[in-house]
């Protein structure tokens, strides 16, 4: 299938809402930066992957693929700030999965003592989000830049899932929760101490409070409803931050 000339040209509404990939802040990312911020307070060198097992892990996870240009689909932050450069951008809804605020963090927006909560994909009903096709002379590079981010540290499961969107079904690739790092997935917590968690969580990269909203407003630009995370927001704007 060939790309159009113009990204934008089935869904003309995002143009606007989609940050531009060069001057996003990931496409040159300083990991030793952060290695300096996070051994500040605290945090060894072991909350990440080495730079050596991440790409390792990268290049067996596309040993033998044999796509002409790569889906990536969207849920959260790459929506709005995807950091890499694509052809094409679609709607698209992938059944068995949701949106879940399920993944510990005790640095970016918490802290050991007071843990905040992050967004994956996890087991559901169904997720509405974005599809954006990568290039396939592009892959190297931008597989490069998706696995610094979304694969810096141990969160995420990369996988291939079934994409709908209004020019039918695609294969894309997405970071859902890695369901075995039972100590960082954490499906299991109460929608009422999710809220107080992420009210009153505060790490290095700002509140948690405020990442939730980020999210939250972004959805809402964008037309994409999530019950979930409206009803996660509204409980989280009606408690103190130190809830």
């Amino acid at each position: 299938m060939t790309a159009p000339a113009d990204p934008y040209l089935h869904h003309p509404e995002l143009r606007g809402e989609i940050a531009d990939p060069e001057s996003s802040f990931f496409r040159t990312l300083d990991i030793a930066a952060m290695d300096a911020h996070l051994a500040a307070n605290g945090h060894g060198p072991d909350w990440r992957y080495t730079c050596e097992e991440r790409e390792a892990m990268r290049r067996d996870f596309f040993a033998g693929y044999q796509g002409d240009a790569l889906w990536v689909f969207a849920y959260g932050s790459l929506m709005w700030d995807p950091g890499i450069r694509f052809t094409e951008v679609r709607r698209a809804h992938v059944a068995g999965f949701a949106r879940s605020f399920c993944i510990l963090d005790d640095g970016g927006r918490g802290t050991r003592e007071a843990p905040g909560l992050m967004l994956a994909m996890d087991r559901g009903a169904g997720c509405t989000g974005l599809a954006f096709r990568v290039a396939a002379e592009a892959l190297e590079e931008e597989s490069f830049q998706l696995w610094r981010r979304e694969m810096i540290t141990p969160a995420y499961l990369p996988v291939f899932v079934d994409v709908e969107t209004q020019g039918g079904s695609q294969r894309a690739l997405t970071f859902v929760a890695d369901r075995a790092l039972k100590d960082r997935i954490r499906p299991d917590i109460p929608f009422d101490e999710q809220a107080r968690m992420i009210a009153a969580a505060c790490g290095i990269l700002g509140s948690n409070r405020a990442y939730l909203e980020n999210v939250a407003r972004h959805l809402s630009l964008m037309g994409i409803e999530d019950a979930s995370v409206s009803r996660l927001a509204a409980a989280v704007a009606g408690l103190p931050a130190s809830a």
